[in-house]
């Protein structure tokens, strides 16, 4: 019998930007398919007062809703922390989930420091991450061929089948310098790779898409028009496929892809191991 369709209101509550409950909820609550959740980010509660406030957030909606909300968390200070779970709700405390254990098997106790793990600014890290989204920025869709060589990976394809999403994320998440590199009509003409790129060639992983979607893509940024055409993105993903299989270029489709799973793909097909999330 099919499940019916269920509505939820989900309250991410953090001391910090609550990117991190955030980012692990949707992984959690994406496999609940059939249910719809509301999500509602409640940033730097870092008090008892903004606590005291969320918990009335809190129980007006259990009360209008009438059922209980649902409450991620990566409060740290326990005052706080307790003071939130007086509140009408499910939690899923994310750092009591992880924390305790560690300190049981490390025999110490954890800092309790307060957006620990945002704390970069000064860092190395922090500073390669601008660097890369900086450098990405200046070498999208091919506008700035001046220091491809310092580039860690170099995402080529048709027009609109992901490479500026993606070299962002690669940029953002885990400090990568991707360039992308249009693959236009000349270049299917002149059976070659942009002569741009060529030096490169052992940097380059090629994104694909399904000509059916590259048209749904195109038509909402030129509708009507030969380059959204169905006719027009067959040809070009055709040739695109082609000229990348004689050069024997790692590519992907992005088709029915999450920009995190065409990123970690690239990281590894390329490669970038050393890379880490931050």
């Amino acid at each position: 019998m099919a499940t019916q369709a269920l509505e939820r209101t989900v309250f991410i509550v953090s001391d910090g930007t609550g990117i991190t409950a955030e980012t692990f909820s949707h992984s959690v609550l994406s496999q609940f398919e059939s249910v719809t959740f509301n999500q509602v980010r409640i940033p730097f509660i870092d008090n008892v007062a903004k606590a005291d406030d969320v918990v009335l957030r809190i129980n007006r909606c259990a009360a209008d809703r009438g059922y209980k909300p649902i409450v991620f968390t990566t409060l740290v200070n326990p005052e706080v922390l307790d003071r939130i779970m007086t509140a009408n709700a499910l939690y899923l405390d994310l750092f009591g989930a992880f924390v305790k254990p560690l300190e049981h098997i490390l025999g110490m106790k954890s800092s309790h420091s307060i957006g620990k793990s945002h704390k970069a600014t000064n860092s190395l890290q922090y500073r390669n991450r601008i660097d890369a989204i900086n450098f990405s920025l200046a070498h999208d869709d091919g506008q700035f061929i001046t220091g491809l060589a310092q580039a860690d990976v170099i995402l080529i394809g048709v027009s609109r089948c992901g490479k500026t999403p993606t070299s962002l994320y690669l940029a953002m998440q885990y400090g990568v310098k991707a360039a992308n590199f249009p693959l236009i009509p000349e270049d299917f003409d002149r059976g070659n790779l942009p002569s741009t790129v060529l030096p490169y060639r052992k940097k380059l992983f090629g994104l694909t898409i399904q000509p059916e979607r590259l048209s749904e893509v195109r038509n909402e940024r030129r509708p009507d028009s030969k380059y959204a055409s169905l006719q027009q993105c067959r040809h070009e993903v055709a040739e695109a496929e082609r000229l990348m299989r004689r050069e024997g270029i790692p590519t992907l489709s992005t088709t029915t892809k999450s920009i995190e799973e065409i990123s970690t793909t690239v990281l590894q097909e390329v490669d970038l191991g050393k890379h880490t999330a931050f």
